[in-house]
């Protein structure tokens, strides 16, 4: 069996993250998205395809042309709209492992639907069928059609985009003709295949982890800091160092004296925390990173290269790459009325469902001393700001 990874899209709702770095490398706790599927698909495939359009050479550098002695091929998605068309100029003869990168989804979920007897897809239990793309399924879980966003209750097991089929859906790929929206739908090249095939819906034991906007990479990150069972120190604590839960910290990177943790918190490779830090818990810092004297970091991400200086604080944020943060950065997180925190993205004013967020700042931004952020604000990629500036 062959895998392929649909990794075409530009993902705008992810923006303005995406602006610099495609979707299916973006961090989360400790590896890239699109890695944390692969670890638990390629000891049942012979060829992991990925499917890339969108700053391609990004992801082609972050995974090259082996994972873990798998063999890696790119095929660049062509200017017909929608990542699904992609597949209609491959040919394969072996059963195939098709795949968005948009989710993380879990070890045993995976495991199951690549070693099934035969051809299936991931569904998972939704309370608004409405919303979804729903498969209409028999009392044997044998898939009969999939309806998008049915207006009446027809089932309630919602299509995850994870599925194993046989060679012939690339012949039914490539007949299928552009739908009413000038797209080539997936829908319904599985609706051809499930007439012809016995094709099983195979519902997810564990919930999966879905990244659509960027405050998600912050659920994302603190779903596994929650579950770290077991510290794993590989590098150098000096004494007075204070730590409360668990943490990760990587090679080379160091925690100073008098640095306090409390919660679980990630540290990447060669990252330093000076001394009086309070780190505060599901905070990742990756690596190369330099957090100085007296700075207080809380539920926040902060990408590699990134330098915080003395008596900042920040909460509930996300750091870009190469961000230079000088001395007392202060961040307001909560509205004076407690509402929501409301996000405009795509013309859209999108519900966080969060009371508290603070910042994106983007890459290569270098903050002026004593800078301070109202609320969800975004600064700009290679912007700068003044000393004592106010970001409304």
């Amino acid at each position: 069996m062959k895998a392929i990874i649909l990794a075409a899209g530009e993902w705008s709702r992810l923006r303005p993250l995406t602006n610099t770095t495609p979707k299916p490398i973006i961090k989360i706790f400790w590896k890239t998205i699109i890695e944390h599927n692969l670890e638990h698909i390629y000891k049942y495939v012979s060829e992991i395809i990925i499917i890339v359009k969108y700053k391609q050479e990004e992801i082609k550098k972050a995974i090259w042309d082996e994972y873990e002695w798998v063999k890696v091929t790119y095929i660049e998605q062509n200017d017909e709209k929608w990542t699904w068309a992609a597949i209609r100029w491959i040919k394969l003869e072996k059963d195939i492992l098709i795949m968005n990168w948009d989710s993380i989804f879990w070890k045993e979920d995976l495991k199951k639907i690549c070693k099934l007897d035969g051809y299936g897809a991931l569904a998972k239990k939704v309370d608004e069928p409405e919303k979804y793309g729903i498969f209409e399924i028999d009392e044997k879980n044998i898939i009969k059609k999939v309806v998008e966003k049915p207006k009446e209750f027809i089932w309630d097991l919602a299509n995850v985009w994870v599925y194993k089929f046989s060679p012939e859906i690339f012949e039914i790929a490539e007949k299928i003709e552009l739908s009413e929206r000038w797209e080539y739908e997936i829908t319904d090249a599985i609706n051809i295949f499930a007439e012809k095939e016995k094709f099983q819906a195979i519902k997810l034991e564990e919930d999966f982890i879905d990244v659509w906007y960027p405050w998600d990479i912050l659920d994302a990150n603190s779903f596994f800091l929650k579950n770290l069972k077991k510290s794993k120190i590989k590098w150098k604590v000096e004494d007075s160092v204070t730590i409360n839960w668990e943490i990760i910290l990587s090679k080379w990177a160091v925690l100073k004296a008098w640095t306090y943790i409390e919660g679980n918190v990630f540290i990447g490779k060669n990252s330093v925390i000076w001394p009086n830090v309070y780190l505060r818990g599901e905070t990742v810092i990756w690596e190369n990173c330099r957090i100085w004297n007296a700075v207080e970091i809380k539920n926040s991400a902060i990408w590699d290269n990134t330098n915080v200086a003395h008596l900042s604080y920040i909460w509930d944020s996300i750091i870009w790459n190469n961000v230079n943060i000088w001395w007392w950065f202060i961040s307001a997180n909560l509205r004076h009325d407690n509402e929501n925190i409301k996000v405009m993205v795509k013309w859209e004013l999108i519900d966080t469902k969060r009371r508290k967020l603070w910042v994106i700042i983007w890459d290569n931004v270098k903050t002026a001393i004593k800078t301070m952020t109202m609320p969800w604000r975004i600064i700009e990629s290679w912007t700068f700001t003044m000393p004592w500036e106010i970001v409304k």
